[in-house]
């Protein structure tokens, strides 16, 4: 009996003394283990804190943070500013005036400026002054050869006559236009023969001159198509350069009608080249009515009138 008592105390013993030695390991072990974890994580939140901490970190995050403000506060609004301009029709503020010139749509001739009446209407009226030109150059001789100081007081001396004021010299000044420009001096005298070959010599000028424009691409679409008819079809050739210059003539108003001052963009610059120009315009106005229709254009240039069309592209247009 001792014995088996003896026996079970010496087991007790051991198994007391294992189980106090092996408890300081598994506190050792988890006591180390811990120490590793709260070691990293301080690694981390210093590492963190240090970033936070620098000052061009933050000035970069400010700055991120505040562009992404201003440009949702921008988009915002942009959106609420195009709803408001798709509900709204366009108000103009009740002590807003707004002033429209009437001149602006007004179109007034050679030696004419546009005037507002007293009801507000815009009206042509003559120039009242023209400059004075010292330059000799600048100077124009009329139809009475007579030599002007400038284009303007040609165009000036027209506008008074045709409204009956006290200026004008007198009746024959109604039709005066520009001959050429410079002094006026003797002209040579157009033989019969010169005058019997300048319609063929007119013709060509026309198309040549209507073919360059084209080459520059200087014609509108519809005269550029007049020029390709012609270059391709010799029937059609002077008919075209022809209707082509008398419609570019034809300014305001386009009344179908050339009148003798319409005619100096051809007339003044050929005065010094071509002396025939001037008798050879003159013969175009058969009735003397000083206006020249397509019809005596094309009877001056010897074609076949019934060749001629009115298509003209402002005409068209209308």
């Amino acid at each position: 009996m001792k014995f088996h008592l003896l026996f079970l105390l010496i087991v007790l013993c051991i198994l007391m003394a294992d189980a106090f030695s092996d408890k300081p390991k598994k506190l050792k072990k988890v006591r180390r283990h811990r120490t590793t974890t709260t070691t990293t994580t301080e690694s981390e939140a210093s590492a963190s804190q240090e970033e936070d901490n620098d000052p061009i970190s933050m000035l970069e995050s400010d700055e991120a943070a505040l562009e992404k403000e201003k440009e949702e506060k921008e988009m915002k609004q942009m959106d609420e500013k195009e709803e408001l301009m798709k509900d709204e029709p366009e108000k103009v503020p009740d002590n807003e005036v707004v002033i429209r010139d009437p001149c602006l749509k007004k179109h007034c001739g050679a030696g004419q400026i546009c005037d507002i009446n007293e009801e507000g209407e815009a009206q042509c009226v003559c120039i009242p002054s023209c400059p004075n030109e010292s330059d000799p150059r600048r100077k124009v001789c009329s139809n009475h050869n007579e030599t002007w100081g400038s284009d303007c007081e040609v165009y000036q001396m027209r506008c008074w006559c045709n409204h009956g004021l006290e200026s004008c010299k007198g009746d024959q000044y109604k039709h005066v236009h520009i001959e050429y420009y410079g002094l006026c001096r003797d002209m040579p005298t157009c033989t019969t023969d010169e005058m019997a070959d300048f319609p063929r010599r007119m013709r060509d000028w026309l198309f040549n001159i209507m073919r360059d424009l084209a080459d520059r691409q200087e014609l509108s679409p519809h005269y550029l198509k007049m020029e390709r008819e012609a270059e391709t079809n010799l029937t059609r050739r002077w008919a075209n350069a022809a209707v082509w210059k008398w419609c570019d003539l034809d300014g305001h108003p386009h009344d179908r009608s050339v009148s003798r001052h319409e005619l100096f963009p051809i007339r003044a610059p050929l005065m010094a080249l071509e002396h025939c120009i001037a008798p050879f315009l003159d013969s175009c106005d058969v009735d003397d009515n000083h206006r020249i229709t397509l019809r005596e254009w094309g009877t001056c240039l010897e074609l076949d009138v019934d060749d001629l069309e009115e298509r003209c592209d402002e005409l068209m247009e209308g």
